[in-house]
């Protein structure tokens, strides 16, 4: 088997905030990451098939009561600005086959209309969480995270019958927050259920976090391009990203 191999290292220069890693297997480019502010970085990456993202939510981390001290993951998204949601300019049809944004109730309002105006058709979609944490903070309980799907056409939904659930259940993986501490880490069946229901070959996850969408395209044969902005986990997704091609068949 050839190993992964990280090629191209362009250190973050003076005045510039873009490094770029590149991975290789057997001479064939299999995945390109970029550290640096998505905002400017993705308009210049051209048209990929499917973009798959992980924004920044908007978040009330106030309250929780006496299960504050156990919930240590509302400080964790305050501390890292994860609580601010993001902008909508980042999604755009011209360069991509089709869209997978996960988002919170709050921005449902906002990133439905934009995703109904901009492309052919869209859905809703959720992940439960059978272990959601035990307060409602005057709302409901969160034990949902929804996602929307919207796609252009030639880039309808993919996968078998079972594939095109509207909903998964998973928990979340401690042994992937243990080791790379992200407060967000997405469970990795749900981005694999992900990767069957998008079209196409190559995938962009501008919000890369450690790379969970990176990950799941290469294990499903798909070209991966990622962005992330702070260097913690932008190097936990080279590390991850990397483990992934090395385990290619």
């Amino acid at each position: 088997m050839t190993r992964a191999q990280i090629i191209g290292v362009d250190r973050a220069r003076p005045g510039s905030d873009i490094g770029a890693v590149t991975i290789t297997r057997g001479g064939e480019t299999i995945a390109t990451l970029y550290q640096g502010d998505a905002y400017a970085i993705r308009p210049t990456l051209g048209f990929v098939d499917a973009e798959v993202i992980d924004p920044p939510y908007i978040v009330d981390t106030s309250g929780g009561g006496r299960f504050r001290k156990g919930r240590k993951v509302w400080d964790e998204l305050r501390s890292q600005g994860l609580d601010q949601g993001f902008d909508l300019s980042i999604i755009n049809p011209l360069l991509a086959g089709g869209v997978v944004c996960f988002c919170s109730n709050d921005q449902l309002a906002q990133l439905l209309p934009t995703m109904a105006g901009q492309f052919h058709r869209h859905v809703l979609l959720s992940w439960v969480k059978p272990a959601p944490p035990p307060v409602a903070n005057k709302h409901y309980r969160p034990d949902r995270e929804f996602y929307v799907h919207a796609w252009n056409r030639g880039f309808h939904p993919q996968g078998d019958l079972v594939d095109k659930a509207r909903s998964i259940t998973a928990h979340h993986s401690p042994a992937l927050k243990k080791r790379f501490g992200h407060p967000t880490i997405k469970p990795p069946i749900v981005m694999e259920k992900i990767m069957r229901n998008i079209a196409g070959e190559t995938v962009c996850d501008s919000f890369m976090g450690t790379g969970s969408t990176g990950v799941a395209a290469i294990q499903a044969g798909k070209r991966f391009i990622g962005i992330e902005r702070d260097a913690r986990w932008f190097k936990a997704a080279v590390t991850r990203i990397s483990e992934a091609v090395d385990g290619l068949a």
